[in-house]
């Protein structure tokens, strides 16, 4: 299976219809499997065209340039708070053919979605081989915040994965740089996740953020490595790529994206 996670950074980037174009070409060559989405935004103002969803929402507009390049992908997206005062910013995750399933919740202390540090997931769940795998694109906060801790989010989400008791992948922006120590990536790995850039086959530098982004002016300042695809039971990597980087396609967002090839 292909995997790819990208913080999208969806209506702050410039040009930002031909950037949606031209992620849909990147996929249209890559076919991948699951596709995740962070910042999947839309304006409050616009018109509604299917539940919450409206006409402009990174998703759907990717999902329909998808479309017309003959390849069709089904979506789930989940609102989870206002973002700069005009927009509607959640998670979503893309995917082919036919699943088990589809959810998304709150995690964290807050489920006001008029508070930015307000965090969701979104799932789908995929039978392959007679397995249930789950699937989940994350967006979560940072270390040790007073107002919604990386902390509470993680244990809420490891609670409903526990539940479950399925093979899963956590994919996407987990806002803790995996190069510093005795903070949030070693608590993930503390709980008993993969990552599977470390036990890739092949693999480059795995970083994903150069220097400073919106939401860590007063943090690291360094290059990081926060976007990530964990999961719960040893697999085969054959590579973990950090694409939209430049090297690997170009770029099109503050995040670049990550790849995975599983067995």
């Amino acid at each position: 299976m292909k995997l790819m996670t990208l913080n999208c950074h969806s209506w702050q980037e410039e040009n930002q219809i031909e950037k949606i174009k031209y992620l849909a070409k990147v996929i249209l060559k890559e076919r991948y499997d699951i596709i995740a989405l962070q910042e999947v935004s839309q304006l409050k103002n616009s018109k509604k065209i299917i539940g919450e969803q409206k006409e402009d929402n990174f998703i759907y507009l990717l999902s329909e340039e998808l479309k017309r390049l003959s390849l069709v992908y089904n979506y789930r997206w989940d609102f989870s708070h206002i973002g700069y005062d005009i927009y509607e910013e959640g998670i979503g995750i893309l995917y082919k053919g036919k699943i088990q399933e589809n959810f998304g919740t709150f995690i964290g202390k807050t489920m006001d979605t008029n508070f930015w540090k307000t965090r969701k997931f979104s799932r789908v769940s995929i039978k392959k081989n007679n397995e249930i795998i789950d699937f989940y694109s994350c967006h979560m906060g940072w270390w040790q915040d007073s107002e919604n801790s990386f902390e509470d989010q993680v244990e809420d989400l490891l609670k409903i994965t526990k539940e479950r008791n399925n093979r899963f992948f956590l994919m996407g922006d987990f806002n803790n740089d995996a190069n510093i120590k005795k903070e949030g990536y070693d608590y993930l790995i503390n709980r008993g996740l993969i990552d599977t850039y470390e036990i890739s086959n092949k693999k480059d530098s795995g970083i994903t953020v150069r220097g400073v982004i919106a939401g860590w002016e007063n943090r690291n300042s360094q290059d990081k490595r926060i976007d990530l695809i964990l999961t719960n039971k040893k697999c085969e990597v054959k590579k973990s790529v950090v694409v939209f980087n430049e090297k690997n396609y170009k770029i099109i967002s503050d995040h670049f994206g990550v790849s995975v090839e599983v067995n």
